[in-house]
């Protein structure tokens, strides 16, 4: 019996020290809706970086090992053009940042941050991607592409609708991403090579819907170019406009691991075997009770 107990306690023990294998994470903010395209790209020869984020919420401490993202790709564009994929994690504003702000953007409460907080991308060998061709044809109601502005011209209804490609890029870290639990932003980046097209990010349903995983907050998508940085405009609030302006979030997906605190980790494992430990002392009243691996000579 002491020994059935001795393998309880070591399987306790061992469950502790692996559960950081077992806590899967993955949220998903749902399927494109035809709603918005918003470009985002890393900054080239005459062309400007355009950075577009949606928000995640991290409960516990996480390693993001994959994503997904979805957007248009010009027709004239084929897949073997795509030059750099980036992933870039930002903190929400005023983390990171400069306080107060500079005052050429209506608001940067609940914005992603001035710089990011963690950054891969393929041209670094920090990821590597596959894209799939989700629909030859795909329309968007409307865009966001050139009329990134600061105050008082922020608002221009945006760039209008647009066709491409419908794209699904699966990206996967080759340096996995360790965040602390923590509200953050996540922004894709496709550059075209030779500069012959733009990606734009196509947007999801706000709020969550299925297949998609709700949150709350649940915060809108935003977008700045190299012009606006360090600041960031809401692509509906302060860009579409209007008297009741849209909102977006943005089609994407994350997954990985759920990481427990190193601390609560030992704490389960002492708490499991001084559990063992006491119902091996209960059991054989008065006898001096051998440890787990000692025998008992008779």
């Amino acid at each position: 019996m002491r020994g059935l107990f001795c393998g309880f306690a070591l399987a306790i023990l061992g469950g502790a020290l692996t559960a950081s294998a077992r806590g899967e994470f993955v949220f998903s903010t749902g399927d494109p809706d035809g709603r918005m395209a918003a470009a985002s790209r890393p900054g080239g020869p005459g062309m400007l970086e355009i950075e577009t984020g949606d928000d995640f919420i991290l409960d516990d401490r996480t390693r993001i090992t994959s994503a997904s993202f979805t957007g248009l790709l010009s027709p004239a564009v084929d897949l073997s053009q795509i030059g750099n994929v980036v992933v870039e994690i930002y903190r929400i504003f005023p983390l990171d940042s400069a306080v107060p702000p500079s005052g050429n953007v209506p608001s940067r409460v609940n914005s992603p941050s001035d710089v990011a907080f963690a950054v891969r991308e393929a041209a670094a060998s920090t990821l590597s991607f596959s894209t799939t061709l989700v629909n030859n044809t795909f329309a968007a109601n409307n865009s966001v592409l050139n009329g990134i502005n600061k105050l008082p011209n922020e608002t221009t209804g945006g760039d209008g609708p647009i066709t491409g490609r419908e794209v699904r890029f699966d990206v996967s870290m080759m340096d996995p991403l360790d965040l602390e639990a923590g509200h953050y932003f996540f922004v894709p980046q496709v550059q075209i090579a030779g500069g012959v097209g733009n990606f734009y990010w196509l947007s999801a349903p706000r709020p969550i819907v299925f297949p998609g995983t709700p949150i709350s907050p649940d915060l809108q998508a935003w977008i700045r170019n190299a012009n606006l940085s360090p600041d960031w405009l809401r692509i509906g609030t302060d860009i579409v406009g209007g008297t009741s302006p849209p909102t977006f979030n943005m089609a994407f997906s994350l997954a990985g691991q759920v990481v427990p605190e190193p601390s609560s980790v030992i704490m389960m494992g002492i708490a499991g075997i001084a559990i063992a430990g006491f119902a091996v002392h209960r059991h054989k009243p008065g006898r001096r009770g051998a440890t787990c691996g000692e025998s008992r000579e008779r």
